[in-house]
């Protein structure tokens, strides 16, 4: 499955949920796991197409169980799509540092074979544009300050889905499909999310701010149109008027383009060629 397939199928399975049950049907199909697995199955279908081993995918392609819980500095957490090593052993190792775990706490891959793990998450919001934008951030953020402060050359990915067009709520309540108008606000929170995903982007190495992800990808995707409108820079942005002339949000290296090739690259130049494959 591509991108632009997956887009295209979130939004007529969005769409037929809101003609066919109004609010309800849209609330509870965004909520679901369904819509967002789809996202997962690109990501793993991507992976694959580099040359990563499928066998080594967790949860594997084409199924959503299987998700892979890792133990960081805080706290266990677990993992939309991880890529094991083919070089290392599991070994089951105790969690007492600092205080932080509980005696006898024991996670099951140890911490070799975990800072080699290739992890990925994937979110969305395909809903009210600004809702919980600060709690989103803080979570981002927080997610690989708790990895890579326990494993600090483990290379992480973050994949951000944004409707860059709110649906109208009036409109969705009588059962019709509808999208706003886009606005200056809904413009203002694009440049918050880009701002916010560029300043935690592209970790070189183990001695950089371990709040950043080795690539971040945020999808900007306008579902009013068909097909579903993918940007993957700001000249797109501004010339449909989604970011205004002159600002200074910057999408460069926050696309999905070279988004899995990105962390591949990190990967081989940071524990050798071969171990993903």
């Amino acid at each position: 499955m591509t991108l632009q397939d997956c887009v295209d199928n979130i939004k007529s399975t969005v769409e037929n949920a809101i003609t066919t049950n109004g609010t309800t049907g849209k609330t509870s199909v965004i909520r679901s796991q369904g819509v967002i697995n789809l996202l997962h199955e690109v990501v793993k279908s991507s992976l694959i197409s580099i040359g990563i081993d499928a066998a080594l995918i967790h949860p594997p392609l084409g199924q959503s169980n299987g998700e892979k819980t890792l133990a960081g500095f805080l706290k266990f957490k677990k993992q939309d799509i991880c890529v094991f090593p083919n070089n290392k052993p599991q070994l089951t190792e105790p969690l007492g540092f600092n205080g932080l775990y509980a005696t006898g706490v024991t996670e099951p891959y140890g911490e070799l074979f975990t800072e080699h793990i290739l992890s990925i998450n994937v979110r969305s919001q395909l809903s009210s544009i600004g809702n919980n934008i600060d709690t989103m951030y803080e979570r981002t953020y927080a997610e690989p300050l708790n990895l890579h402060r326990r494993l600090p050359k483990m290379v992480l990915g973050e994949v951000y889905l944004l409707s860059v067009r709110e649906l109208d709520s009036r409109q969705v309540a009588l059962r019709n499909v509808a999208y706003k108008p886009h606005t200056a606000s809904v413009g203002r929170y694009i440049e918050r999310y880009i701002k916010g995903f560029a300043a935690l982007n592209m970790r070189n190495n183990q001695r950089d701010d371990d709040f950043k992800y080795e690539r971040v990808a945020l999808i900007l995707a306008d579902f009013s149109q068909t097909p579903v409108k993918i940007y993957k820079n700001n000249a797109e942005l501004i010339a449909d008027g989604i970011l205004p002339p002159g600002s200074t949000a910057d999408m460069t290296n926050l696309s999905y383009d070279g988004f899995v090739d990105r962390l591949k690259m990190v990967y081989d130049k940071r524990f050798g060629t071969g171990i993903l494959t």
